[in-house]
């Protein structure tokens, strides 16, 4: 059967051509384009009621690695799908697309009819607001949007219903989710927190990964031979956080520390979100803040690490400056969002002043190499929403064996804060309050790539969440789902784009 319908799967240049010379026989071209991961009864219809609109049926699907629904999918990869769409009589056409939308694909292919399905008929069901510009695209081009009367079923709902990806957990988790929420109301939730002007303060940390190839022992010394092959830097830490945040509020203002020598400015700078502004204390004898990490290049393991720091607390004069310039931030705030790495930025006189003028006060302290002992939340006597690893929370509590919600109450209690999260790694997170006591959500990461910066990412989303007063149990599921797109790719995450996050949650509530 493949190699019937070789003939019919085509790069989209050359296609072009193709289109073309049919254009000029009279013919009218027909673009249909989506995802088709399980073919079924409903696309064949759609198909079917396509071509009767033209000549030439072209089929274009998106590529394996635009597809954002969920653990796991796309089910069949692009090359079982476009050979299970060529096999279909009346496809004439089937491309792999190159971007994201089909908005290229229309100029390039330039269709007399582009067809969707009956779903799309109402605009405002389509959270991306692709469909809106892929039909001014059609016109631009001398074509027409429409939509079929076939009756609508759905690869999603089919998948999660008879090949579901997910634990019996996680099944039951999306299952009470669905119950109480539905699609339109997580919008609206976002939509809300579109409007949020938030401050994020931590310290900013570059991130570099250097990638070796290990040659072994040294002939002479006992010590193991590494020979650099590439290095590539990453922003973290605060910086991260701010740019998870922008593509879901109005504005974020960063206040963090730079190097006295201000290293690495232009490389931060460049990578903040447009909605991002900095306010950069200049630390006194300080680098700015830089961790590297060597990687054997094959496996990705992280080998060791190097850090350049200065973790002295901010000079008197320094910390003058810092709580000068919070006090301004937080009058203009919705929010304010820490994220302590404990690195010198945050004083006793600092945290003070976030109590105090923070309106709605949201706080995550992390352990790491060159503060474990004495770094813990118990640094924030009050604050309204918090989130630590539980390891972090038995660290404060020195305790081994008892139980992660006895040591969570217990920190509830002696930190006078409305919420507390304790993440849990692969058993997902739980979250603590007086109104809606415990309440647990299963991880949803399917594929891990590197940890760092899953926690951030939840820890940011969450806040966001937490500052509209959104639900936690629905917080919970936002924040885990955060932290799967953050750790699914190499270094501490790409930042989170709003409308393919929003899209994965449209499908897993399917």
């Amino acid at each position: 059967m493949k190699i019937q319908t070789q003939h019919k799967i085509m790069e989209l240049d050359p296609l072009s051509k193709i289109l073309e010379q049919e254009r000029q026989k009279g013919k009218r071209i027909v673009l249909c384009h989506g995802v088709f991961d399980i073919l079924h009864i409903g696309h064949i219809r759609y198909f079917q009621e396509a071509k009767s609109y033209g000549d030439v049926l072209i089929v274009t699907i998106t590529p394996d690695r635009f597809v954002n629904k969920g653990p796991n999918r796309p089910y069949f990869s692009q090359d079982f799908r476009t050979e299970a769409i060529a096999a279909l009589e009346m496809v004439d056409f089937v491309a792999i697309n190159e971007w994201p939308t089909a908005i290229e694909t229309i100029l390039l292919l330039k269709p007399d009819f582009y067809v969707k399905g009956p779903d799309y008929k109402n605009v405002t069901n389509d959270i991306t607001g692709n469909i809106q510009r892929e039909e001014e695209v059609v016109r631009s081009v001398g074509g027409k949007l429409v939509c079929t009367d076939t009756v609508q079923f759905s690869s999603s709902s089919l998948i999660n219903e008879r090949l579901s990806p997910y634990s019996s957990e996680q099944k039951d988790y999306l299952t009470r989710l669905k119950e109480k929420y539905t699609l339109s109301d997580i919008v609206s939730y976002f939509n809300t927190i579109q409007k949020l002007h938030v401050v994020v303060v931590g310290e900013a940390i570059v991130d570099e990964y250097v990638f070796c190839n290990p040659l072994g022992k040294s002939g002479k010394e006992p010590i193991l031979v590494s020979q650099k092959l590439s290095s590539q830097l990453f922003s973290g830490g605060s910086l991260l956080i701010a740019n998870h945040l922008s593509e879901f509020v109005k504005e974020v203002t960063l206040l963090s520390y730079i190097g006295q020598n201000r290293e690495y400015e232009a490389f931060m700078m460049s990578q903040l979100k447009p909605n991002v502004r900095v306010n950069w204390i200049e630390k006194t004898h300080s680098p700015t803040i830089l961790k590297r990490r060597y990687l054997d290049h094959y496996s990705k393991a992280k080998l060791f690490g190097i850090y350049e720091l200065n973790d002295e607390l901010l000079r008197e004069k320094e910390e003058t400056q810092f709580c000068s310039q919070f006090i301004t931030l937080a009058s203009e705030a919705d929010a304010v969002i820490v994220s302590d790495y404990g690195h010198g930025l945050i004083t006793h006189k600092a945290v003070e002043a976030l109590i105090k003028y923070s309106p709605i006060l949201c706080v995550n302290t992390q352990l790491n190499a060159a503060n474990i002992g004495f770094h813990t939340i118990s640094k924030y006597p009050s604050f309204h929403f918090g989130c630590i690893h539980e390891g972090e929370l038995r660290q404060d509590f020195r305790s081994r064996t008892q139980s992660v919600e006895e040591l969570t109450q217990r920190a509830y209690e002696k930190l006078k804060c409305e919420k507390l999260i304790i993440t849990r790694g692969s058993n997902g997170a739980l979250a603590y309050s007086k109104e809606e006591a415990f309440i647990y959500c299963p991880a949803f990461a399917d594929k891990i790539v590197d940890r760092m910066g899953g926690g951030d990412a939840l820890f940011g989303i969450v806040s966001l969440c937490h500052s509209i007063k959104m639900p936690m149990e629905l917080s919970l599921f936002v924040g885990n789902l955060a932290s799967s797109f953050s750790v699914a790719s190499l270094g501490p995450g790409e930042p989170i784009q709003k409308i393919n996050f929003l899209k994965t949650i449209e499908t897993m509530l399917k």
